[in-house]
């Protein structure tokens, strides 16, 4: 089968940076103390994965480990200081509430600029249009600016253009957990459509009990490095200490 998601020896650094006061800063460098006031650390290193179609693939590991960093990666967020990763078809999801929105457009309008920056047409917009704020739910203030959306609103309206684009490869961070029961239940529903269809899906969730139902395979991560694949359950389990 072919490959959908192929990663290979990314590792990405970040900048740490204490704050110091006017006082400490000079202080620190009347001693003679040398660099800069900042350390890095290494958020993904040397991780290779590949996911091939219609996979279903969460990502595990407790705060810090670096999956949503790799998740950021997949979707093209961020890129790695090394390493490549390559991806085949259209990649849509939900990395943050709301990103890609903005916040003086109306609901309306955003559909068409988020739509836009996913890959589709004006012309898949306008077909789309309807289907998109029926599932979402929020008729009535689609016209509205966004700025005045709530956590769960901007989530609904996002989860709705994401899974509209039609995505071979789809991207979910943690973002359920922000809706309310009813509209979860609703996006695992289309979650396992898609999976059904033969998409392509990677998860970040702590919620080990949905990962459960919705994936089929498991990648834990530690300390930005990858240290366990297997089939979900036995990722689950691995950590669970079981």
């Amino acid at each position: 089968m072919a490959l959908a998601i192929e990663i290979a020896g990314i590792q990405k650094r970040f900048a740490l940076r204490h704050t110091r006061s006017l006082k400490e800063t000079v202080l620190w460098l009347l001693k003679g103390r040398k660099g800069d006031l900042s350390k890095t650390f290494a958020a993904l290193n040397d991780v290779s994965l590949t996911v091939e179609e219609g996979e279903t693939v969460a990502l595990l590991g407790f705060n810090g480990s670096g999956k949503s960093t790799l998740l950021k990666h997949i979707s093209g967020v961020m890129l790695p200081d090394t390493g490549t990763v390559r991806t085949r078809g259209r990649v849509a999801g939900l990395i943050e509430v709301g990103a890609g929105f903005h916040p003086d457009l109306s609901g309306r309008d955003n559909v068409f600029l988020n739509g836009a920056i996913l890959g589709m047409s004006e012309k898949d917009i306008h077909r789309q249009f309807d289907s998109i704020v029926d599932f979402a739910e929020i008729g009535e203030f689609i016209d509205t600016e966004v700025r005045f959306y709530s956590s769960g609103m901007y989530l609904r309206l996002a989860f709705s253009v994401a899974v509209h684009t039609d995505p071979n490869v789809f991207l979910i961070d943690e973002i359920l957990a922000v809706g309310d029961e009813p509209f979860q239940r609703k996006c695992i529903s289309k979650i396992k459509e898609l999976a059904e269809a033969g998409k392509t899906l990677v998860v970040v969730s702590h919620d080990l009990e949905l990962i459960g139902q919705i994936c089929r395979r498991g990648v834990v991560l530690e300390k930005g490095r990858i240290v366990h694949d297997a089939p979900v359950a036995e990722a689950i389990a691995h950590i669970r200490g079981q």
